[in-house]
């Protein structure tokens, strides 16, 4: 049916690049480009697909990603690379009339800092460009307001609470590791922690809020309240929603080793001078912990993460819990990456299908809400992150 580009050759940009291969009827040719070629070439002999061309790009020159797109001329691009780069990419599709769809919101390198306000500011130049841009198509954000869409459009009158909650249950066996780049994934959890009540932005301290929760085949948790970007966006698209909230687990090593790391200076995203050279202590960090794409191996248990919601239908409370959960070993067995990669890898190859298949396909820049949660439903039981729903149950929120 069409084109894809797939930019990033990290974790999720594998587990993307073998999700489209396993669907030829919907996506006829495949280029996955990155600024390490050979990670891409990878990519392409585990997958088996001589058919799938690699390309090198800078992800952050908006010059040399014209001039990749406007030689492969994709339909849509899959964004993949780092949050950082998310307006270079945006600012290219526009100059080549392509497509655009990534699983997370842009943040600027120096500030520690998620809001939409960046992207959202595309919206006129993507509809008057006939482009649509797909934002937040990964679980979360991504699945998250997939299904608090589906429930509001199936279920609720009023949607009031809406708390998105992500375990992982699983062990990777290393002292200390991050599932997704530990950049992103330090500067997240280390920021002040936030929630929407009664039309305002409540702030906490990182980490300051936390309770158990009870997962489904995982059993109880402790769950830390952290601010996530999609909150952003499912307050504003759902008004009625009187609270929202967003949950993760984290295990008392993970904080112990991560409490060490901010106390030592090596959190800090500012420049340094080390013998004369300008170095960022984070991104040094990275490059010596562990490989988040090398976890699989080893990695067991499972991932939980879902969206518990209380409203009304038809005048009475009611409450909704619907959930996935996904195996890190089976995530292994089909992708050679770990559950955290998958998760978000999956949704974003669903969202480029239902761009594709002209079902979500409207000139401007959405978030996944945005659009009929339906088709994308049903392709999740049929691509690998099947869910479940408990109605009128206890949500310990």
């Amino acid at each position: 049916m069409g084109k894809v580009l797939i930019i990033g050759a990290g974790g999720v940009g594998t587990v993307v690049a073998h999700k489209v291969a396993q669907n030829p009827d919907v996506f006829t040719d495949i280029m996955i480009a990155s600024r390490t070629k050979s990670k891409c070439d990878a990519i392409v002999k585990a997958i088996g697909n001589p058919n799938i061309r690699t390309a090198q790009v800078d992800a952050d020159n908006v010059d040399e990603l014209v001039a990749l797109f406007n030689t492969f001329k994709p339909e849509i691009v899959i964004n993949v690379a780092l949050p950082y780069q998310d307006l270079t990419i945006m600012e290219a599709c526009l100059k080549s009339g392509v497509n655009y769809l990534d699983t997370a919101n842009y943040e600027p390198k120096d500030v520690a800092h998620f809001e939409y306000s960046w992207q959202w500011a595309y919206k006129k130049r993507f509809e008057d460009a006939g482009l649509t841009a797909i934002l937040g198509c990964g679980f979360d954000p991504g699945v998250s307001g997939i299904y608090t869409a589906y429930a509001a459009k199936h279920y609720f009158d009023e949607m009031q609470y809406l708390d998105i909650v992500d375990c992982n249950a699983g062990n990777h066996h290393k002292a200390f590791a991050t599932n997704f780049n530990p950049e992103i994934n330090i500067r997240e959890i280390t920021q002040n922690g936030r929630f929407y009540e009664n039309g305002e932005w409540v702030t906490t301290k990182p980490l300051e809020i936390h309770k158990d929760l009870t997962y489904p085949n995982i059993g109880p948790r402790d769950s830390y309240l952290l601010y996530h970007e999609e909150l952003e966006s499912l307050v504003k698209n759902f008004p009625t929603i009187k609270r929202a909230r967003f949950w993760m687990t984290f295990g008392q090593e993970y904080l112990t080793h991560l409490r060490v790391i901010q106390n030592i200076g090596m959190a800090r995203i500012d420049e340094v001078d080390y013998n004369g050279v300008k170095i960022v202590p984070l991104q040094f960090l990275k490059a010596v912990l562990p490989n988040p794409q090398d976890l699989g191996e080893n990695y067991e248990g499972e991932t939980s993460i879902g969206c518990r919601i209380r409203g009304l239908k038809d005048g009475k409370e009611r409450t909704y819990y619907v959930y996935n959960n996904c195996s890190h070993q089976e995530a292994y067995k089909e992708t050679g990456m770990q559950g955290v990669s998958y998760t978000t890898g999956v949704p974003a190859m669903i969202g480029a299908m239902m761009f594709m298949k002209g079902l979500w396909k409207k000139p401007g820049v959405w978030n996944v809400e945005e659009f009929n949660p339906d088709p994308f439903m049903e392709q999740l039981n049929k691509q690998g992150l099947p869910w479940h729903e408990v109605f009128d149950g206890e949500l310990e929120v």
